[in-house]
């Protein structure tokens, strides 16, 4: 691990980061040494640290750091986190200050190779996610919800769960995005009012615009996706899944989520 360039497991504990979750990250997997899809989610980084008011190291020196953390340890996965960084006492930041830049690394899990040609089954989480346009979108620290939602999945024995809205609209997984198909469409969340704009969704939405596949945003109720022809999940770390099981929604067949899976690999 690395802490401000340095190798150490060590964090003030006056860190605005841990004191409020005042803070912002990024998972990604890195290959042969050379992190994947680094623009893309450097990108994020940025855009997400610019929202908070924090001040994002520069591209150049992330990159470089990765690189000299992953020299051990070519095929990984890499978290960066971004912290406003020490501050006194209260919620209100004060001016100026040094943002607080850790990265880490972990071995790459290794999933039921039956997720990603057959599918998963999907478990709807009791919790909802609350409404916070200022953060929606962002991946911030404060994942709570998404904490208590994992542990959800992990009671019921599922690898992933279905998170909606206050409203009772579908938003993601508790730790990927959501994408279904619908006559020949695709569909995505609307992230407005919450939930995290990944990385995948990006790309999966670039993906649809490169091979002519209309690709909406919009809201969704879980009557429409249990309609759909195809859903699957996405993220940085495990790429795609199929879903299988959804409540009443069963498919054993996924031909453009299979597609989508392969382009992604190929692109990574």
């Amino acid at each position: 691990m690395l802490v401000n360039g340095l190798p150490s497991g060590l964090v003030n504990a006056e860190d605005r980061g841990l004191f409020y979750g005042d803070g912002v990250f990024r998972t990604l997997r890195v290959r042969q040494g050379a992190p994947v899809s680094w623009l893309h989610h450097y990108s994020r980084l940025y855009r997400d640290c610019d929202a908070l008011r924090i001040a994002c190291p520069a591209a150049d020196l992330l990159f470089a750091e990765l690189q000299s953390l992953c020299a051990s340890q070519q095929d990984c996965v890499a978290k960066i986190i971004i912290t406003r960084g020490v501050g006194s006492r209260g919620y209100a930041p004060a001016a100026g200050g040094n943002a607080t830049r850790i990265i880490s690394i972990s071995a790459t899990p290794q999933y039921d190779p039956l997720y990603f040609s057959s599918g998963i089954a999907l478990h709807v989480c009791q919790l909802k996610l609350g409404h916070q346009p200022l953060l929606a979108g962002i991946k911030h620290l404060n994942r709570l919800e998404n904490v208590l939602a994992a542990r959800e999945c992990q009671e019921a024995g599922l690898p992933e769960g279905l998170l909606e809205d206050e409203r009772g609209f579908v938003i993601s997984g508790t730790r990927s995005n959501l994408f279904f198909l619908r006559g020949g469409t695709l569909y995505t969340p609307d992230l407005s009012q919450c939930g995290v704009a990944g990385v995948q969704r990006e790309r999966v939405i670039a993906w649809a615009d490169k091979h002519g596949l209309p690709c909406i945003i919009k809201k969704i109720s879980m009557d429409e996706l249990l309609n759909a022809d195809e859903i699957f999940m996405v993220n940085s770390v495990f790429g795609l899944w199929p879903v299988r099981e959804l409540a009443s929604y069963q498919r054993n067949s996924h031909s453009v989520a299979w597609k989508v899976q392969e382009w992604l690999n190929d692109e990574n």
